[in-house]
């Protein structure tokens, strides 16, 4: 099995429509994409900022900007027009968790994507509202970026954790700490492993400045160490992004030891090894329940190649 479960059929820019691009033939185009890389599992996860309901969790200013689409009318048309899983990329907002919580629960996902663009009110990863231009060192971007990371993995509201350190993604524009960088992965450590939120191995960075993956091998290993899964992802804007990198990708998986992929359905989530291979169903015996998955998603509240950015992508180095 192999999955691409984070890409979005919505272009990055802002004059795009949700009816230009939520259509039938454009997620045929991502799915002949998908078919020709041997990718049989694949998800669409829209940013959630995208979405007017969101404005219910935040009122940055980015997100006020950005929030022209309906959450309900992309949820059924996925359901009702496509053969894709069903996702959402939705941000951590520290403080924000309940209403976060209450909005993803409303819908019936069949995975969550939590990402980390924001330190509080600055983004790690475009110009505008940057963390790069009132942080007074790397370093501090680092540990703050890497706490937050842990927040979002332990907050229980997502299935899988995004290009887990997408602070790297401006390559050399932005230096990096330098010495062991471990010391900054171990702060979100904690975090993923006591939540078991499985962890994204994305091939985007290779098409940003940062030239590698998401996340770095050591902190993949890291990861894979203390018991975290693994999701395997393009974040592809457009369809011929759908699994590119993978072969990079694939190697490291097997350099680690890694012979399983995440795959989802309803929240819940099981086990396929890896592979080529058609759609899994669950007789499949190459298809096995992860048992560290509880059940129902945890809603806040309840004890239950270097380059510039691709034609469409907004000016943010992560554009995530």
């Amino acid at each position: 099995m192999l999955t691409d479960y984070h890409l979005h059929l919505r272009s990055d820019a802002l004059t795009a429509t949700a009816a230009e691009h939520f259509t039938q033939a454009n997620a045929e185009r991502y799915r002949a994409a998908a078919g020709e890389r041997g990718i049989a599992e694949l998800g669409v996860s829209e940013h959630v900022y995208r979405f007017r309901q969101a404005l219910a969790v935040w009122r940055h200013p980015f997100w006020l900007e950005q929030a022209r689409d309906d959450l309900d009318a992309y949820c059924a048309f996925v359901r009702e027009q496509t053969d894709l899983r069903l996702g959402i990329e939705a941000d951590f907002v520290a403080g924000g968790e309940e209403k976060m919580g209450t909005l993803l629960a409303a819908r019936d996902f069949d995975y969550v994507v939590g990402s980390v663009h924001f330190l509080r009110d600055r983004a790690v990863d475009m110009d505008d509202y940057s963390v790069w231009q009132t942080a007074r060192s790397p370093e501090e971007v680092w540990r703050r970026y890497f706490q937050t990371l842990g927040e979002a993995a332990g907050s229980g509201l997502f299935d899988v954790i995004a290009h887990p350190d997408l602070v790297k993604v401006w390559g050399r524009e932005r230096p990096r700490p330098e010495g062991d960088l471990r010391r900054y992965y171990e702060l979100a450590l904690a975090g993923i492993a006591d939540s078991g939120v499985a962890v994204e191995l994305s091939t985007a960075g290779l098409r940003k400045r940062a030239a590698e993956m998401y996340p770095a091998p050591v902190f993949l290993q890291m990861c894979v160490d203390a018991g975290a899964p693994v999701a395997l992802s393009s974040d592809a804007h457009r369809p011929e992004d759908v699994g590119a990198g993978y072969e990079h990708a694939l190697a490291l998986l097997e350099r680690l030891g890694v012979g399983e992929l995440c795959i989802f359905e309803r929240r819940q989530r099981r086990l396929a090894a890896i592979g080529p291979s058609d759609p899994a169903v669950p007789s499949d015996p190459a298809v096995r329940d992860d048992p560290a998955v509880p059940g129902d998603p945890a809603v806040p509240g309840d004890p239950a190649v270097p380059g510039a950015p691709a034609q469409g992508e907004s000016s943010q180095a992560g554009a995530t």
